[in-house]
């Protein structure tokens, strides 16, 4: 797989490119500032990024910024966000096209080696990655929207969609057979009014309902 790594802390910056390689990735470019990321995925068209949110000069959401316009050039693009905080408006604005190939982690994770290789294999791979506390922060910020006709058990297994797992994670996750990870699903796409057309990214689209519902 050949990323592009967005990240102004070296350290984190170097510490990434050396777990990158060690797993068997290339490390097509690396970017410092904001305005170096755009034209670093648009000229090396990598199959993953892995970008900061915040970057200079404004470190505001410089990198959140370039994703998003490269996604524009470069459509479907993997990109895999990290930041150091759950910022709600953040994760909303990138994960708000309903696409897949799109990730949200804390920083944090990155130090989970396995489960950061995991996640950005999936999001490499089309499918999401939200970070478990991203997650959580998410679901219970919002009031008055279609999670609150879900069950407790069908808004665990949102969330553990959420993160990623497919049925049979989910259900292992749970302790529960995938015929019933299957049902919960169902009925989870039912009660957000998420149409079988839209099974391509019915998964994505439920984690993203209620975001997109005021």
């Amino acid at each position: 797989m050949r990323v592009v790594i967005a990240e102004d802390n070296a350290l984190l910056r170097e510490g990434l490119v050396l777990l990158l390689s060690t797993a068997g990735h290339e490390v097509a470019a690396v970017a410092a500032t904001g305005p170096e990321v755009l034209p670093a995925l648009l000229a090396h068209r990598p199959d993953a990024a892995v970008l900061d949110v915040r970057m200079p000069p404004g470190y505001r959401d410089e990198g959140l910024r370039a994703a998003l316009a490269a996604r524009r050039e470069i459509p479907g693009l993997p990109v895999l966000v990290l930041s150091q905080y759950v910022e709600e408006t953040y994760a909303a604005e990138l994960l708000g096209g309903g696409a897949g190939g799109v990730g949200y982690l804390l920083k944090d994770r990155v130090g989970r080696v396995d489960e950061f290789l995991d996640a950005l294999e999936r999001v490499a791979s089309g499918g999401t990655a939200l970070d478990p506390e991203v997650v959580t922060e998410l679901m219970t910020r919002r009031r008055d929207d279609p999670l609150d006709s879900l069950t407790p058990r069908e808004r665990e297994v949102l969330g553990l969609m959420a993160e990623g797992r497919d049925n049979a994670a989910i259900a292992a996750a749970l302790v529960v057979s995938e015929r019933a990870v299957s049902k919960h699903i169902g009925n989870v796409f039912l009660k957000l009014g998420l149409a079988p057309a839209d099974a391509g990214h019915r998964r994505v689209r439920a984690v993203l309902a209620y975001l997109n519902r005021g």
